[in-house]
């Protein structure tokens, strides 16, 4: 522990001199204050006011703390005295160093860390152990000493703490553990909603295996919606498997996740994570739990519960904090038991404005130019993952107004958004995306979206809405937009019939964004980028960007995703070339000629500006031969 032995009346006046007494304690209110004086977290009239109105403000935290206490809690709960941490979170201050930035808890221990001594740990919970952090201490230990195992590193355990002075406790985890303890520094906040989770989770789970209930069904509710419970309201005699997937769902939402894998193994159960694109284990369940856990997801989509041989598609609707997300669920038999993937339809994600996509100010002219026709029609390319659901539903919002009707047909329905008339594909009773297309069109619709020009039918039945003065959107699966001619001529199209109603073709990928807490600038030789297939049409040395990794983006140093766009007008030099058997190279040699950008060249553009890395670029576009 480091210096401030001060022990004076008021920690920030002036000219107060420290007296020849014992250090202040390291956990005291008066040392929190100098600290964050010291580290210029706060300022030192802050640090008076705060210190003077102490009590009163720990007083208004009890209270709050009383109100939200309910039944059923107090055999699981442990409540730790407030703090003047606790105090300073409360008041939501800014930092003294950086207005713009919230003096949040991670700030303050980071800086008492620092004076203590100790190093500080964020905890990322998605590489947490669960059978470490649950196995290791009991759940009242962890909580009434706010002691958390993170981690075996050298044979030795890592405890996160938010009080790094508790050697007795230290040494009763090392007893219990059999090894020695590294004590690193955590908010105290973290700990406190980590052992709520782990615990809680471990104990529904472990009970589950003992005892599964049968949920109830409303078949009256055409659209099932939840609202997820917080850990505060999930009361002890609550049922253990509704619990544990309250929790998966809560889980995903906070770390962001777009897709949540339940996969059964031999042994076990496999719970991964998709964020930002890249998959992540979070836990290994007991083989046990899993036909449990199955059956309470397809209850709340509205799967038959019974059927395990055959793939079942579903969706529910579901609470995040006040906004409705829905969840796509799908299930499919696999060796070992069905595998469930639940895809996140976040309307943050699905519904943004055009201009936040990722378009350039040339391409996105250009894009807007192909929308805003009355009639023609508008493909969106790209694999599956690309973001192409993202870029129709924008696209559809911005041009969705009272004065147009709107008619999408999907398989399945991405997320029910009350601006459109949606359509989902069901083959069962005859709606394909080729048969309800005639239907539409006696709908009297100004704008069609379909799902996927999956075959010749379908293509037709598109073009000809197309041809009879509507607007149509859809994809295809091609690699770059110039290939979208040719397979709409594989698929059977006549070279008339594409000459004659299409606007332009866009192509898309995403890639990771560098995150901005822990960026960093490089430099790389031009010719260095040449090699690689990057040329950044400069000669010498090349300013780049990376992420070191930082609390944030888990050590990744990415954070977020954003489109790569190519966007290909169909111009009349295109529909001069567009034959019968007509060339992909002629087509993307006028396509280049008519100054279209192409995803890789679009790509370097972001890595230049330092919004992603070169790896990313190398990863998801490719030079063209």
């Amino acid at each position: 522990m480091h210096g401030l032995k001060s022990d004076f009346m008021d920690p920030t006046a002036p000219d107060a001199k420290p007296k020849p007494s014992a250090p202040v304690h390291p956990l005291s209110d008066r040392f929190v204050c100098l600290t964050l004086v010291k580290d210029n977290l706060i300022t030192k009239e802050q640090a008076k006011d705060i210190f003077d109105n102490r009590d009163r403000i720990k007083g208004q935290i009890e209270a709050k703390k009383k109100e939200k206490k309910g039944p059923g809690l107090d055999a699981y709960r442990i409540d730790n005295p407030v703090t003047i941490i606790d105090a300073i979170v409360s008041l939501n201050l800014f930092r003294a160093d950086e207005p713009g930035l919230a003096l949040d808890e991670d700030a303050i221990f980071h800086a008492l860390a620092g004076q203590w001594g100790h190093p500080y740990k964020k905890i990322d919970p998605v590489k947490l152990d669960l059978n470490l952090v649950t196995t290791t201490i009991p759940r009242n230990f962890a909580m009434k000493h706010l002691v958390l195992p993170v981690a075996k590193e050298n044979g030795r355990l890592v405890l996160a703490t938010s009080n790094p002075f508790n050697s007795e406790v230290f040494e009763d985890v090392s007893r219990v553990a059999q090894m020695p303890v590294d004590v690193v520094v955590t908010a105290k906040s973290d700990i406190v909603r980590l052992i709520n989770e782990f615990f809680g989770f471990k104990r529904s789970i472990a009970a589950a295996e003992h005892q599964f209930t049968a949920p109830i069904v409303d078949i009256g509710n055409l659209e099932q919606y939840v609202r997820l419970k917080s850990p505060e309201e999930l009361p002890a005699n609550d049922q253990h498997i509704v619990n544990a997937v309250n929790h998966l769902f809560s889980y995903a939402f906070d770390q962001r996740a777009s897709d949540i894998h339940i996969e059964p193994k031999r042994e076990d159960v496999l719970v991964r994570m998709r964020i930002d694109g890249v998959m992540h284990t979070v836990y290994r369940l007991p083989r046990k739990v899993h036909s449990a856990i199955i059956s309470r997801i397809k209850n709340l989509s509205r799967l038959d519960m019974a059927e395990k041989r055959r793939p079942q598609d579903g969706r529910v609707k579901i609470d995040k904090g006040g906004v409705e997300v829905e969840i796509r669920i799908s299930s499919v038999p696999t060796a070992h038991g069905e595998k469930m993937v639940m895809r996140i339809m976040d309307p943050d994600i699905l519904l943004q404005d055009i201009e936040n996509l990722g378009f350039t100010g040339q391409d996105l002219e250009r894009y807007y130019s192909m929308i805003y026709r009355p009639h023609g029609m508008v493909l969106v390319c790209g694999p599956t993952g690309s973001g192409k659901s993202t870029t129709l539903y924008s696209t559809l919002r911005r041009l969705s107004t009272p004065e147009v009707n709107t008619t999408t047909i999907e398989d399945p329905i991405e997320m029910v958004h009350e601006e459109f008339n949606q359509i989902a594909v069901n083959p069962n009773v005859g709606i394909t995306f080729a048969s309800i297309i005639r239907n539409i069109l006696r709908q009297d619709p100004d704008i069609i979206m379909v799902g996927e020009l999956r075959d010749l039918d379908t293509a037709e039945n598109a073009v000809q809405a197309a041809l009879t003065g509507h607007l149509v959107l859809s994809t295809l699966h091609t690699n770059d937009a110039p290939s979208a001619i040719i397979r709409l001529l594989d698929i059977g199209i006549p070279h008339f019939l594409v000459q004659a109603v299409l606007t332009g073709v866009i192509s898309q990928r995403l890639v990771r964004k560098i995150c901005t807490k822990c960026i960093e600038s490089y430099e790389m030789d031009a010719a260095e980028l040449v090699m690689k297939g990057l040329d950044a049409g400069k000669e010498g040395s090349v300013t780049l960007y990376r992420g070191k990794g930082c609390i944030k983006c888990r050590g990744t140093g990415y954070y977020g995703r954003t489109s790569v766009f190519e966007v290909m007008p169909y111009s009349r030099g295109m529909r001069e070339i567009t034959t019968a058997s007509t060339d992909l190279g002629k087509v993307r040699e006028m396509a280049l000629s008519e100054n279209m950008v192409t995803l890789r060249e679009n790509a370097i553009r972001k890595l230049l500006a330092g919004i992603t890395t070169v790896e990313e670029v190398l990863r998801v576009t490719w030079e063209q031969e």
